[in-house]
């Protein structure tokens, strides 16, 4: 369990990811039409310029990875929030399509350093293999990026028009998420483990190794594509898909508002009850919420709406959390970060893809859509039941050679 003397970092982190979170991730849904107006696009080229973000994101996750695995947190986690004041103010200037675009290539370039991959890997970093409950809190903290972000974003754009509200998260980051993320300690040495992390060493798992680390792998950045493929097919397309199978708007709407805090308590059964099970365990516990409740809403249709969003929340917070304690508890603290970018490519590109394609289902079949939804879901806990699970001691030591065998 994560020592009281990780809660100012936890504070830090979480109060900077919120941030980051509020004005990229969750800024187009407040300020993209206002934003196509002004320039003089349609709204979807707003959205394919956050599409190239997410893509550059994707690019240079491992590199930022990397980084942060050389030189700790602090240096590049501080450079992101000058990386989005710059890009959030070169995007307040654009004129046109070319602003537009070069606007969100800045911000993708802070995406790719800056956001949860990025945060877990600085925790990796600080505290090795007891990062589990620091990675729970700081996914509790920026839960609420879109409860803070879509409110003051939707309130400075009538205040002070969008771009008045892109200038005005810039100075947040300078004021806010700055001096959060320079508060960081550094960290130790590479290669030297706290005294805890040395006591507990004998009781950890060992990493997996050799063929069944690369399968691993692949079956991991499966997961992540396919969980961040519903994630965000689900936040662009909810309401609508909600109304296909029989909700009113406004059903679809206050339906909606449950995903939040459903995210929040799903982080909370894994920061709870959760937590004394394998990560691996609590992940395909997760990956079956969403298909459960897709199936629910498919067959009984508008009255299970409300069943399906928490559910869909629930499993989601959790699996967010598993973003970052998984490869923790199957790889080992060497080489986090970059594993992590590596991990995190496809799930960029899945997420940069995911409301073009799951749009093109909605629209052919309704509701419909949903067993794709259910199906990527199915296929979340087929990978990760089919994960190989790190022995709990040496090969070497768990299966001892006898004189007398031969291979």
């Amino acid at each position: 369990m994560a020592g009281s003397g990780h809660l100012p970092v936890v504070a830090a982190l979480g109060t900077a990811q919120t941030l980051a979170w509020a004005s990229t991730y969750y800024l187009p849904a407040m300020l993209a039409v206002p934003m196509a107006k002004d320039i003089g696009v349609s709204t979807p080229t707003v959205f394919a310029a956050f599409s190239m973000a997410l893509i550059v994101s994707a690019l240079l996750g491992p590199y930022a990875g990397r980084s942060i695995d050389r030189w700790g947190a602090r240096p590049v986690l501080s450079g992101t929030n000058l990386v989005f004041a710059l890009g959030l103010a070169a995007l307040a200037n654009a004129r046109g399509p070319a602003g537009l675009f070069g606007a969100w290539v800045i911000l993708g370039i802070g995406m790719g350093s800056g956001l949860y991959e990025a945060a877990f890997s600085a925790l990796v970093r600080l505290y090795g293999r007891d990062s589990r409950n620091a990675i729970t809190g700081i996914t509790l903290i920026a839960g609420f990026a879109s409860t803070i972000g879509w409110p003051l974003s939707n309130l400075l754009e009538h205040q002070v028009g969008w771009r008045g509200a892109c200038y005005a998260w810039a100075v947040l980051h300078l004021l806010i998420g700055l001096p959060s993320n320079l508060s960081l300690p550094r960290p130790r040495p590479l290669g030297q483990a706290s005294g805890r992390e040395q006591a507990a060493s004998a009781s950890d798992a060992v990493p997996l190794t050799g063929a069944r680390s690369k399968r691993a792998g692949v079956l991991l950045a499966t997961v992540f594509a396919a969980t961040w493929f519903i994630s965000t097919a689900m936040a662009a397309h909810l309401p609508r898909l909600l109304q296909s199978t029989g909700a009113t708007l406004a059903t679809a709407v206050a339906v909606g508002a449950l995903i939040g805090p459903a995210q929040v308590a799903g982080r909370l059964l894994e920061f709870g009850f959760l937590r004394r099970l394998h990560p691996l365990l609590s992940a395909r516990l997760a990956a079956l919420m969403h298909p459960i409740g897709a199936f629910l809403l498919l067959f009984v249709g508008g009255p299970a709406a409300a069943v399906f969003a928490v559910m869909h929340g629930a499993g989601n917070g959790i699996l967010t959390i598993a973003n970052g304690t998984l490869p923790l508890a199957l790889f080992g603290t060497k080489g986090y970060g970059q594993r992590q970018g590596m991990l995190m490519v496809p799930a960029r590109l899945a997420q940069a893809s995911s409301p073009w394609l799951f749009g093109l289902c909605l629209d052919q079949w309704g509701s419909g859509a949903l067993w794709v939804s259910g199906a990527v879901g199915l296929l979340v806990f087929g990978a990760l039941f089919a994960m190989p699970k790190p022995p709990d001691k040496p090969e070497s030591d768990a299966c001892p050679k006898h004189p007398s065998s031969s291979s």
